[in-house]
């Protein structure tokens, strides 16, 4: 179950923040300071020692931050929380063990997986801002739109009453408006993972990856950890350094959501796809940071030869250190569904045991996906749906239910028209020389790599 974690000590008001950005110190402390706590630490004279700082005095509260990597965590902590590929692996009872199943039809499933990351990508982005959409104000504004449960994209209410605002993006990700998949950093990590793995097949290192980061990407279209670890980077720290300094992000959804692509190139091989996926997450990410894209990834390659969405479920759970917070609560949402409650009741539960973490954070939104997906087997758009009105991080959430869901769909066939059609095979990306892709030819060029393993170093493309 849940942590007991108790009430954190109360910053002041000055510390109150909207934004979640490791270039304002203000936000660093703030989140630093949670980051801590929930990880067992004792903040108490931090926090003291904060509110008598001033809150724009950046050089004072970087300083605090830097030193609360000194702190010593509490007695009573009840996790084990490995650090290391080794570690991890050394962790567990044993892994998953690679299954042999037919792959006629990898193609079709590799489409589907493609088509169904972009549409449940965009349907959560019109909602993607935990602070103001929260799982009960999606569930009013969808009532009054007549729209709930959800299983299409977003309708936009004419007029719009004040008390919901739809992100900027609503225009090109609204039911009636998608024409092409709107730019995601959810689209742009698949498409960059797949790119550093036709470039360095098995030999990828964090290396790799923060130098195609500072490359492709603009600084201001990385968010949370990866921004942190991008500055890191132009600072010259190297990993895993670049995932701690100054970044209390390292625990939150960005790995997580980076996961897919090594999933997909290890169809039926968990573990294969989540010991890759470690090179990727390690720049940015520690621990439960680290777990979720390790998860996400064995979720992914555990969908190829499963015969339900519980099956997958299950057996993801296995490169998942069995101790850490992660896994308890993969465990807990486990639980509720074999005690047969109802979706809105599973969530309801999941809030409470997890609604302390940030709406970006792996632990609480890992929780929803694994509830989108179990309580509505062979429903795409309704495991999706669900994933959105979870709340949290919508369309992160949206896009990772949406590419397990078009595995185990097994063809683009068995994704609904009216959610791929708008599409129009097409994707937007911030990615240097990967705007406007074709998502069939992204899918063709991870089948190739799927297919043809990942041992040969081939062309970069782009």
């Amino acid at each position: 179950m849940s942590p007991d974690v108790g009430p954190m000590p109360a910053l002041v008001d000055a510390y109150r923040h909207s934004t979640i950005d490791p270039l304002r110190p203000r936000d660093l402390l703030a989140d630093e300071v949670s980051q801590r706590w929930e990880s067992g630490y004792d903040v108490t004279a931090v926090v003291a020692e904060a509110n008598a700082t001033d809150a724009d005095d950046g050089p004072a509260l970087l300083e605090l931050v830097d030193r609360m990597a000194d702190l010593e965590r509490r007695d009573d902590w009840a996790f084990e929380e490995p650090e290391t590929l080794a570690d991890i692996r050394a962790s567990l009872p044993a892994v998953p063990t690679p299954t042999s199943g037919s792959r006629a039809g990898l193609a079709d499933q590799l489409h589907a997986a493609w088509l169904g990351r972009v549409v449940g990508c965009n349907v959560g982005k019109p909602l993607e801002w935990g602070w103001h959409w929260t799982a009960a104000h999606i569930r009013d504004y969808l009532e009054r739109a007549g729209a709930y449960p959800l299983d299409d994209y977003v309708p936009v209410l004419d007029p719009m009453p004040a008390a919901f605002v739809l992100r900027e993006n609503w225009p090109e990700t609204t039911r009636g408006n998608v024409n092409g998949s709107a730019r995601d950093d959810d689209i742009d990590y698949p498409i960059l993972a797949l790119h550093l793995l036709e470039t360095y097949g098995r030999s990828l290192r964090p290396e790799h990856v923060g130098e195609a980061w500072t490359t492709l990407f603009p600084l201001r279209q990385v968010y949370t950890a990866e921004r942190a670890a991008y500055v890191n980077l132009t600072l010259g720290l190297e990993p895993p350094r670049t995932a701690t300094f100054r970044n209390p992000y390292r625990e939150w959804i960005g790995a997580q959501i980076r996961g897919d692509m090594f999933g997909y190139v290890h169809p039926g091989d968990p573990w294969a796809a989540a010991e890759l996926s470690y090179a990727d997450a390690s720049l940015s990410h520690t621990t439960n940071g680290v777990y979720g894209e390790m998860w996400a990834a064995a979720l992914v390659a555990a969908a190829f030869d499963a015969s339900s969405a519980l099956e997958a479920v299950t057996v993801s759970l296995g490169v998942v250190p069995p101790r850490s917070r992660l896994a308890a609560a993969l465990r807990h949402v486990l639980e509720l569904h074999a005690d047969g409650v109802t979706w809105e009741q599973a969530l309801t539960e999941i809030q409470r045991a997890y609604g302390h973490h940030s709406w970006v954070h792996t632990i609480n939104n890992a929780a929803a996906v694994v509830a989108g997906l179990l309580w509505h087997e062979d429903q795409f758009a309704a495991a999706v749906g669900a994933a959105v009105m979870s709340g949290w991080d919508t369309d992160c959430n949206g896009a990772t239910v949406g590419s397990v869901a078009g595995i185990l769909a097994g063809d683009p066939a068995g994704l609904p028209t009216r959610l791929v059609e708008p599409l129009h095979d097409r994707t937007r990306s911030a990615l240097f020389g990967f705007d406007n892709s074709s998502i069939s030819d992204l899918a063709a060029r991870t089948h190739a790599l799927a297919a043809g393993g990942l041992a040969r170093v081939v062309p970069a493309r782009g």
